[in-house]
């Protein structure tokens, strides 16, 4: 695939699941307020909790967070040969996109945008934060240049790093787009909610008349 293509499908891909997960959570982040079952204890919480800086597992978060990854192996599907380092680029690539489509998500929801990103506004980031950012971030971001330097040894080659650091820049350059037009998006997003105009409770009748 075309690397410019390949950069502007991912980008994309992290920008819709940050306004999947929008209209999912909406304010309430974390998925604190959807029908999902919560672990912190037992060997799988504690595990997740050791990687994410105690956050606790969830169901959503499990499928939710391991669907892009499952995606981004497609290709194996199709075709393309799969090797040690081909799977360590996929994680480089895994990595990066997480972290885009998360900060997508702090960008874009009129809930919280830039002003309220910040320690000690979002619970589930109640860690350490380098200046505007929380650690994971940034440690995720060096894990996956971490992931494609080990991939250039195993046969990736030297454009290893060169691939992941065109794909982490165009994820930045999204952020940056998306900071532009955070605006515009909130302002549509109300419009759809404004008094009168959703047909919530009228679909939920209908759907009350034909219900068992």
């Amino acid at each position: 695939m075309n690397e410019a293509v390949r950069v502007g499908v991912l980008c994309a891909l992290a920008l819709w699941f940050a306004l999947i997960e929008i209209e999912i959570e909406g304010r309430h982040g974390w998925a604190v307020r959807l029908p999902t079952w919560f672990r912190t204890r037992g060997p799988a919480g504690r595990v997740y909790g050791a990687l994410t800086s105690g956050k606790p597992l969830t169901g959503y978060h499990l499928f939710m967070a391991s669907l892009p990854l499952l995606i981004l192996h497609l290709p194996f599907g199709y075709g393309a040969d799969w090797s040690w380092a081909a799977e360590l680029m996929v994680l480089a690539a895994y990595l990066a996109f997480a972290i885009g489509w998360d900060y997508l998500w702090f960008i874009l929801n009129p809930a919280y945008g830039l002003a309220r990103f910040r320690r000690g506004r979002v619970w589930w980031y109640s860690g350490a934060w380098i200046g505007r950012l929380p650690h994971e971030y940034l440690v995720a971001v060096g894990a996956s240049f971490a992931a494609a330097a080990i991939a250039w040894p195993l046969g990736r080659g030297a454009g290893a790093l060169a691939e992941q650091g065109r794909l982490v820049g165009g994820l930045a350059l999204l952020c940056l787009a998306a900071m532009l037009l955070a605006p515009a998006y909130r302002r549509w997003y109300r419009w759809m909610r404004r008094p009168g105009a959703d047909e919530r409770d009228a679909v939920a009748a209908a759907a009350a008349e034909r219900e068992p």
